[in-house]
């Protein structure tokens, strides 16, 4: 026989998800909302402190106000690990882990200066209000975009090994045309060269003097715009047979906080719990 107490535990618990996790609620939208609006003003914040002439005047004000939210966002986290059944799912889960990204900084500039400026991971955070102002739609095409990158990873691997390959060997074979002479002092200086050319980027801190290396550097410049495309083509090629079946619903896992669920699913693609 279940005990009153539990009962009331369970009772307040699933009030906490539905006003943390849901905005189905009054309430929930309300928290979701006012949540958005905070990590606007703390990015903001960070963003100003990084002006010279601001924090000069306004430091002092700027680190309060920095401290205010950090504790906040902390305990919003908390609130969050409570109220769901499986906290560690939570954890490891992306929300779970930009969240916990989002306090770090603050605690970590106490040891190490500057720390708290990646504090703007916190934007990653405002992706929530297509769940805020329930825009199944959205979610939808976040994850025909999620399963296309997926499926495209290990084309994109090969393709990353393939174009590490030929950058080393062609800035190999650019440092002995060259040579130190001409600014390709080492083999890695020649990779960094190959690689800036070959991805059209052209700092043009180093050039190539001699007849055969300007001929390479423009057999590079050709390959580059080429490559550019394969990427592209990879992950467009992946999206179009990622077909979405069916729409998906905003609705949190009660046990795992996982979102994008299956509008007609009765239990969690994350962590298997009931919905």
């Amino acid at each position: 026989m279940e005990q009153p107490g539990n009962t009331s535990k369970q009772n307040w618990k699933t009030y906490l998800h539905e006003v943390i996790f849901e905005a189905d609620t009054a309430e929930g939208k309300a928290f979701d909302v006012v949540l958005l609006i905070a990590i606007l003003l703390s990015v903001l914040a960070v963003m100003l402190e990084s002006v010279s002439g601001i924090k000069a005047e306004y430091g002092d004000i700027l680190y309060t106000i920095e401290w205010v939210f950090t504790v906040l966002f902390t305990l919003e986290y908390m609130a969050r690990l409570i109220v769901v059944t499986k906290p560690w799912r939570y954890a490891v889960s992306f929300f779970g882990i930009v969240d916990l990204l989002s306090i770090l900084p603050t605690f970590l500039s106490l040891f190490f200066a500057g720390a708290h400026s990646l504090l703007v991971i916190r934007s990653i955070r405002l992706l929530r209000v297509f769940r805020v102002f329930k825009l199944a739609r959205f979610l939808g095409e976040a994850s025909q975009l999620t399963a296309a990158l997926r499926a495209s990873r290990p084309k994109i691997i090969v393709f990353i090994g393939a174009v590490f390959a030929m950058t080393v060997v062609l800035g190999t074979a650019m440092y002995l045309i060259e040579g130190g002479e001409n600014g390709f002092t080492s083999i890695p200086k020649s990779i960094y060269w190959a690689v800036v050319t070959l991805t059209t980027v052209g700092y043009g801190d180093i050039a190539p003097q001699t007849v055969l290396g300007q001929a390479l550097a423009t057999l590079i410049m050709i390959l580059g715009y080429g490559i550019i495309a394969v990427p592209t083509g990879i992950v467009s090629a992946e999206m179009s047979k990622a077909k979405e079946l069916h729409p998906v619903t905003t609705q949190a896992c009660p046990h795992c906080g996982a979102e994008g669920h299956d509008s007609d699913a009765s239990y969690c693609k994350k962590c298997g719990g009931r919905l």
